[in-house]
């Protein structure tokens, strides 16, 4: 009796954590370390082989949209993922492109003006865009400055892509680690010195979300290496749209 009690109370807690969180993020992890690199960058042609593993996932994704039962890291870290696997998604309906707001520049679809305004993702009751995902669920939903460092929107200048899916359990040591990795890349951010600093856009675009409880510089200070001193001189990198794909 015991053995039973044991094994059924066991199958009621996996059946709990299912029915809160049904999705698995393992198939888009595999994905992430065949075909990214160390770098952050695509390998789109090798990608678009096993595009058929790409689409079961996001067709996993549309058919678990999350709930007010999940833990908000649960959400989150769907959220995330979702936003990086239909933005590769979009890249390979289109591909080859040289920058994603090529895509933009091609399509035909009245009053959709760029990639991020296409209503491709069945999440919920309509279809919706980027766009949505990230400043309509995201940024709207979650207090959270760290998914500018984690949403990647297939351009050299974005954060890079990294090799590891998002999970809830590890979400807060990813989200740290990958604005880490951001202002560690000189190519995106450099602060010369205690008082200088060139810094991505990214922080220019979106310096209301990072500045609501602190000053930029305290911010920025937190990731980098280097320190910032209040009122430091900050300039901001031309972003460069070019595809963030492996040469």
């Amino acid at each position: 009796m015991n053995r039973i009690a044991i094994f059924l109370s066991a199958l009621f807690i996996s059946l709990g954590t299912m029915a809160q969180d049904g999705v698995s993020h393992e198939s888009f992890d595999a994905l992430l370390q065949d075909y990214v690199d160390e770098k952050g960058l695509v390998n789109y042609k090798g990608l678009a082989s096993e595009r058929a593993k790409l689409k079961s996932y996001l067709q996993m994704l549309e058919n678990n949209e999350p709930e007010d039962s999940w833990t908000k890291d649960q959400q989150l870290a769907y959220w995330i993922n979702a936003y990086n696997a239909f933005t590769l998604e979009l890249i390979l309906q289109h591909y080859p492109v040289k920058s994603i707001r090529d895509i933009g520049a091609a399509i035909k679809i009245p009053f959709v003006n760029t990639p991020w305004d296409i209503k491709f993702i069945k999440i919920g009751d309509e279809p919706i865009d980027l766009n949505k995902v990230e400043h309509g669920i995201i940024r709207k939903e979650f207090d959270e400055p760290r998914i500018h460092f984690a949403l990647v929107c297939a351009a050299v200048s974005c954060p890079k892509l990294q090799r590891r899916a998002y999970l809830p359990e590890s979400l807060d040591a990813q989200l740290t680690k990958a604005a880490k990795d951001f202002l560690s890349d000189t190519s995106k951010n450099e602060i010369k010195s205690e008082s200088k600093a060139e810094l991505s856009k990214l922080f220019s675009w979106y310096r209301g979300d990072f500045t609501k409880k602190m000053s930029l510089e305290e911010y920025v200070s937190q990731f980098s290496e280097a320190k910032l001193e209040r009122r430091a001189s900050l300039d901001f990198k031309e972003y460069d749209w070019a595809l963030n794909e492996q040469k």
